[in-house]
């Protein structure tokens, strides 16, 4: 069973990192976009578990939305390609982790839940995550997804730090069963 192309995938380990994610084969000609339009974006928090109450999201939200994932992108690809990162995507990254965060409550099971939180909150949320990640000890376990048609990042958790790709359920199968047709082939 092939996944829908632009549903979500959260496979990557932090929240940030999956923010990446809602832009999909980069590397072809026509990328995939998952978020096209706001109330996709409203259902990508859900989703993603960043919060549990739909939030409003108006337009405006989502041409702030893409300039903070594509810097996170670059930002926590930039180490992966031996680059520096760029001061734009700094200054972007750091303006939106500056702002207020959601705040949070505890509820009477005693689990932590945010208090309506507005879009700009979760882009302050997303920021800090992505700040957290990349200025911490698990920075040098990001990686990118071995398969030739994915881009996906994700945090490399695995004991040996050796994950190859996003999923092994998705990429990791595809590149399994094309190895095994080639092969097949090839005798």
């Amino acid at each position: 069973m092939i996944a829908d192309e632009a549903a979500f995938r959260f496979v990557a380990g932090r929240p940030s990192v999956d923010f990446t994610g809602t832009l999909g084969k980069r590397r072809r000609e026509e990328p995939v976009e998952r978020i096209p339009e706001a109330a996709a974006l409203g259902r990508w928090f859900v989703e993603s578990g960043l919060t549990d109450e739909p939030v409003v999201v108006p337009a405006t939200a989502l041409r702030q939305a893409y300039p903070l994932r594509e810097a996170l992108y670059r930002l926590m690809r930039a180490p992966m390609r031996g680059e520096r990162p760029t001061r734009a995507d700094l200054e972007l990254v750091n303006h939106w982790a500056a702002r207020t965060p959601p705040a949070v409550a505890l509820t009477a099971d005693l689990t932590v839940r945010l208090v309506e939180p507005t879009v700009q909150q979760l882009f302050a949320l997303l920021a800090r995550d992505g700040v957290d990640l990349l200025g911490g000890p698990y920075a040098e376990r990001l990686r990118e997804c071995s398969s030739e048609t994915c881009t996906l990042l994700y945090l490399d958790t695995s004991r040996a730090g050796s994950r190859r790709w996003c999923s092994m359920e998705l990429c990791g199968s595809r590149d399994k069963m094309s190895r095994y047709r080639r092969r097949a082939a090839a005798t």
